[in-house]
């Protein structure tokens, strides 16, 4: 009798009355289905009514939502309240519930079962390139995994070294953290790499390029190359897979990208986290997955390297739009139209160079744009959130102990979307406001004004 999205079978019995728009012509019901729908639960009361019009024998039978009585409150004589009609059907819904988690859990036991660890098993040396926080915090990681494992880290800052290796913490990043005391810090490169099983890089990518032609001759041709780094380089365009290779001399380097919503106060934390390995190599991408996952940081494995990379170079540009919108006191619905808007500009651009739009819409995409755009721990968005405040770029840079890499990555991201032709409104604002050729306030204007098109 009443069509509806979702509904429910009702079976009525015995006899009620319900009301007719002939207020002397009381309708009596037998033993009849009713086909309703589903009502929320704090209003389940329904009530049937028929209507009739007086030039007219034939009835219209209705069904309409009614709110529950107040306690104690005189019904209607001519009509009923239909109410609790779904017990069984929640009962139902809860075992279905019950039934699929334990499914799940039963299939993640056995997959964890099944799972190797040789490769852990078998490494006994990891080195980590760089002392930031974010190198700091997977060097403790990988360290914490085993107890005989050496994780070398690579710093440039003695006193740094130093702090590691008699306090055992990162005085400058981590001064209240404990380092495992497996990790051993060092400043000579050679003594770091020799007999490495894995190296981590985690350099800014504007200094990748010197910083490895300067190692080059220690390190050793099979020596996979796991990069931390998120950016694009300024005058070449190029990402860390095409950096790594060309600043090695050698094209044949194992190369892994790390990405994904991670920050590094929380890894120390041991707060539950989620990242990617994409590699080309499947076989090395879940080697890495052993090496890496733990049981508070899962690893998924992914073959585009493309599109784990741009979206974590370009994400670091949004943020910080989304800071100037913060910083601006622009609101929530300004916030959530640009960084849609942004999200969309990522896909165009990754999808035009090779990426598969669901590593965009996955865990290295918008699940990183997600926590680098609206979370205070993101450098680049604190670097908005100054600027639409109304401070200098350069002062706000130069207070930062820390790199964001947002900041030099826009220009880049600007050439490549006229190498792709592609347009990149939001993105290239910000590229605009980091050479100090448009003021945040001018750009929300002009991106306001911009034609309003069909979305694609």
């Amino acid at each position: 009798m009443v069509a509806s999205l979702e509904s429910q079978l009702l079976f009525v019995n015995p006899i009620f009355t319900a009301k007719s728009s002939h207020s002397k012509t009381p309708l009596h019901v037998h033993s009849h289905i009713f086909n309703l729908p589903k009502f929320p639960t704090k209003n389940p009361a329904l009530v049937f009514t028929l209507n009739s019009s007086s030039s007219s024998s034939i009835t219209t039978p209705r069904c309409v939502a009614a709110p529950s009585p107040p306690p104690n409150s005189e019904h209607d004589s001519n009509s009923v309240a239909i109410t609790n009609v779904t017990p069984d059907r929640t009962r139902d819904r809860r075992k279905i519930v019950r039934v699929a988690w334990e499914k799940l859990v039963r299939w993640s036991r056995s997959w964890r079962s099944k799972a190797k660890t040789d490769v852990l098993e078998r490494t006994k040396k990891v080195v980590v390139l760089g002392g930031g926080s974010f190198g700091t915090a997977m060097a403790a990681h990988v360290a914490n995994k085993k107890n005989q494992l050496e994780v070398y880290l690579l710093v440039r800052d003695p006193l740094v070294c130093q702090s590691i290796n008699e306090t055992h913490c990162n005085c400058r990043y981590f001064p209240d953290h404990k380092l495992p005391d497996n990790v051993i810090a060092t400043t000579d490169a050679k003594a770091a790499l020799l007999g490495a099983d894995y190296c981590l890089h985690a350099v800014p990518v504007q200094f990748s390029s010197s910083f490895l032609e300067g190692i080059a001759d220690y390190v050793d041709p099979g020596l996979p190359f796991i990069s931390l780094s998120k950016g694009l380089e300024l005058n070449t365009l190029r990402m860390m897979s095409q950096i790594i290779p060309r600043a090695l001399n050698n094209p044949r380097q194992p190369f892994i990208a790390l990405s994904g919503p991670s920050f590094a106060l929380e890894l120390m934390n041991k707060l539950p986290t989620a990242m990617v390995v994409a590699s080309k190599d499947k076989k090395l991408a879940n080697a890495v997955q052993q090496l890496l996952a733990s049981s508070h940081l899962r690893i998924s494995t992914s073959s585009d390297v493309t599109g784990v990379e741009i979206a974590g170079a370009l994400k670091n540009v949004l943020a910080i739009a989304a800071g100037i919108v913060d910083g601006m006191n622009l609101g929530n619905n300004s916030m959530a139209a640009l960084v849609a808007q942004g999200c969309s500009e990522i896909r165009w651009l990754a999808t035009k160079m090779g990426a598969k739009p669901t590593t965009i819409t996955g865990l290295s995409g918008t699940g990183d744009i997600m926590l680098t755009c609206f979370v205070n721990l993101s450098r680049n968005r604190t670097v908005g959130v100054r600027l639409g405040s109304g401070e200098k770029l350069d002062d706000i840079l130069s207070s930062m102990n820390q790199v964001a890499e947002g900041v030099s990555t826009a220009g880049a991201v600007i050439a490549l979307a006229q190498k792709y032709n592609v347009k990149m409104p939001v993105l290239t604002a910000v590229a605009r406001i980091m050479d100090n050729e448009l003021t945040p306030k001018k750009a929300v204007l002009e991106l306001m004004s911009l034609p309003q098109v069909e979305e694609v």
